[in-house]
C-alpha cells in the first residue's frame, strides 16, 4: 500500500517541569493568569505531526509520501527523514518562513502547556495534492493530520474528488476549527483517529452523537492513553485494546503519533482494525520510552513480523 501523509513539519523543543502545572492554577484568578514555570531539560528535537508519522511508517520499511510545507532550514531535518526512507519529492520549501516551532512542558504526571508556531506551514494551502499524487503515480491511502486549516480542507476535497481513502487526523487543530470545517473534514473518511479530549470536542463543535460519526466514516479509533485504545465501526460493539503493559514511560510527546504510524502499517498488510490498534500501541511504547517524537528505533530486524504479531512486544534501543 502506497501512503501519503500530511501534516505539520516544526521543529520541538521539550521542556521538563518538576510538579504538578495544574498546581499553579489559582481557582479565584484564572482571569489574570501569568505563569512562568522553570524547567530542569530542554531538548531540541524534530518533529511535527506529519513527519512524526512519516518517520514511524519509514522504520516499518514503507516509503510513505511526505506532503508538507517547511523552511529552508529544514535540510538537516529532510537529510536525515531521507535517510530513513521517508519520500521528500511532494515537500514545498518556503524562501521566507522558518520551518514551524512547537514548544511544549510536561509536568511529572505527563499533563502539557503547549504552544505552536506555523511558520512555513503557513504556505500549506498552496499545495495541489492531487497534483502531486498525479506525479508520484497515485497514493493507496492519504493520512490527512493536523495543518493549516485550508491546507486540510483542500486536501480532503481531493481525496474525494479522486476517489482515494483517507484518514482524518484532525486532532491539535479540533480546538480552532468551527463545527463545518470539522463534518467536512470526517465525512467520508476511511477512518477517523482522535483522543478522549478530541472525541468530545468533536462532539460538541460538530453536534453529532457517536452514531452520527460512525455513519460517516468507516473505523474510528480513539487512543485513551495508558489505557490503550477504543476502536468502533456502526453495528459492531466497540472493541477496548489495551496498552502495552509495563511500558516505560520517558516522554509521551508524539506517542499518538507513533500509534498511528504501526497502525497504518498493519492497516497496509491487510489486518483487521483490533490487531492495527495493537500494533499502534507497540509502536507507541517505542515512543513513550524514548525522549522525542523521532528517537525510537525498532529492536527487531523483521518490522513486518513485529507488526502484525498476534502478541507485540517491543524493546526501546
Amino acid at each position: 500500500m502506497r501512503i501519503a501523509v500530511t501534516g505539520s513539519v516544526a521543529t520541538d523543543h521539550l521542556m521538563t517541569f518538576p510538579g504538578r502545572i495544574a498546581d499553579q492554577f489559582l481557582a479565584d484568578h484564572l482571569d489574570c493568569l501569568s505563569l512562568s514555570f522553570l524547567v530542569d531539560t530542554l531538548e531540541v528535537r524534530d518533529g511535527g505531526v506529519g513527519a512524526n508519522i512519516a518517520y514511524g511508517l519509514a522504520l516499518l520499511g514503507h516509503r510513505p509520501l511526505l506532503i508538507a510545507s517547511v523552511g529552508t532550514d529544514f535540510e538537516t531535518y529532510g537529510a536525515r527523514l531521507a535517510a530513513v526512507g521517508v519520500d521528500l519529492s511532494a515537500v514545498r520549501v518556503s524562501t521566507t518562513c522558518h520551518t514551524a516551532r512547537f514548544l511544549c512542558t510536561t509536568d511529572t504526571e505527563g499533563n502539557q502547556l503547549a504552544s505552536f508556531y506555523p511558520g512555513a506551514m503557513s504556505d500549506a494551502p498552496a499545495i495541489d495534492l492531487s497534483a502531486v499524487l498525479q506525479r508520484r503515480g497515485g497514493a493507496d491511502l492519504v493520512l490527512i493530520g493536523a495543518d493549516d486549516p485550508e491546507a486540510m480542507a483542500r486536501h480532503t476535497r481531493a481525496c474525494r474528488s479522486l476517489g482515494v481513502r483517507f484518514v482524518a487526523d484532525p486532532s491539535q487543530q479540533l480546538a480552532r476549527l468551527n463545527g463545518a470545517q470539522i463534518r467536512e473534514l470526517v465525512a467520508g473518511a476511511d477512518h477517523l483517529f482522535t483522543n478522549e479530549y478530541e472525541r468530545e470536542l468533536l462532539l460538541a463543535k460538530t453536534g453529532w452523537t457517536p452514531d452520527d460519526v460512525l455513519d460517516q466514516v468507516s473505523t474510528w479509533v480513539t487512543t485513551l492513553a495508558a489505557k490503550g485504545s477504543r476502536v468502533e465501526q456502526s453495528g459492531r460493539p466497540p472493541a477496548e485494546v489495551p496498552a502495552v503493559p509495563n511500558a516505560t514511560t520517558v516522554d509521551p510527546t508524539g506517542v499518538g503519533d507513533a500509534f498511528r504510524a504501526g497502525y497504518l502499517s498493519a492497516l497496509a498488510a491487510g489486518v483487521d482494525p483490533v490487531r492495527c490498534a495493537r500494533a499502534g500501541s507497540a509502536l507507541a511504547a517505542l515512543a513513550l520510552a524514548t525522549v522525542g517524537t523521532q528517537t525510537y528505533t525498532l529492536a527487531s530486524g523483521r518490522s513486518d513480523d513485529l507488526i502484525t504479531a498476534p502478541s507485540v512486544r517491543v524493546t526501546a534501543t
